[in-house]
């Protein structure tokens, strides 16, 4: 996660709207602290270092995150996966250096991904090995991993997570018109009073909407230049490259969770795109190119 927060809310008692702020704000701290990869003692960090082959306790949110989690991972057919952690690692070092990362292979190899080596590293991805499936949960055990160093990456679905809580915690406290902005990603309650919803402006141009998630995935600024092609810092678990389409993905959905991880996916699986909706049919979707892809190898 690691992202900028921002909460707006419509309230007739200052003080009462003071206190559900703070106490969202200490909520999202919580998902923040459960499962960011950047924080070296959060919970997801601390499942890394975990014994394979056992079952470990975990944290009713984290536990909620990682089975919807391996639940789209199954319907994305392998597009969404949330243990590429290794992967994800070396292409956010590669866009930082602006070096593509001759040693993605091993990333790949720790998802269980085959790979085959070529001039620079070709892949032959397997769907039915990637490593989504190498974790099991249990309601009463918690988690059980099939190998060590399973290196977890929340990050296209711990914010729209975390979204949801906090608006949960506003409508405790009797709010129900609110904005919550985490790094982008939006959950809208009701419209602000005396408007029809809240104006957001979106890729493909302003809306009003309200009592609706929305999340949108792409290329964005992180991306890398190599060989005439860019590369997104989504990556691909099937291939274990960054994805190079150019399409940014705008997902509305009924919660934080579903729109950031389904944007995600979307942004991934550019096939299969309406197979995969059908799954979740209160979501719906646009796609706005931000720019036209290289042929491979072009200048």
């Amino acid at each position: 996660m690691g992202t900028p927060w921002r909460i707006t809310c419509y309230a007739t008692d200052t003080l009462l709207a003071h206190r559900a702020i703070d106490s969202a704000f200490a909520r999202i701290e919580a998902v923040e602290q459960s499962m960011s990869d950047y924080r070296p003692t959060s919970e997801i960090r601390t499942v890394s270092r975990l014994s394979a082959r056992q079952f470990h306790p975990i944290s009713s949110d984290l536990y909620r995150v990682l089975a919807f989690s391996q639940k789209l991972h199954r319907h994305s057919q392998g597009a969404f996966d949330v243990t590429i952690g290794q992967l994800t690692k070396r292409w956010r070092r590669a866009i930082r250096q602006q070096a593509f990362p001759t040693d993605v292979t091993q990333g790949v190899a720790s998802t269980g991904v085959r790979v085959i080596r070529g001039r620079e590293a070709k892949f032959k991805p397997d769907v039915s090995q990637v490593q989504g499936t190498s974790y099991r949960l249990h309601p009463a055990r918690g988690l059980w991993l099939a190998h060590d160093s399973l290196y977890f990456d929340l990050g296209g679905v711990a914010k729209g997570y975390g979204l949801d809580v906090a608006g949960e915690v506003l409508r405790a406290f009797g709010i129900q018109s609110y904005l919550i902005d985490g790094g982008g990603d939006l959950l809208l309650g009701d419209a602000p009073p005396g408007h029809g919803g809240w104006t957001i402006a979106l890729p493909a141009g302003k809306v009003d909407t309200a009592g609706v998630a929305i999340a949108s995935s792409g290329p964005s600024y992180r991306h890398l230049l190599h060989d005439g092609i860019r590369y997104s810092h989504l990556v691909d678990p099937r291939t274990g490259l960054g994805v190079s389409h150019g399409e940014t993905v705008t997902v509305l959905a009924p919660s934080g969770m579903v729109a950031d991880a389904i944007a995600s996916a979307l942004s991934i699986r550019t096939d299969g795109r309406a197979r995969l909706l059908k799954r979740y049919p209160k979501v719906t979707y646009t796609v706005t190119a931000l720019y036209q892809p290289s042929p491979e190898g072009a200048p």
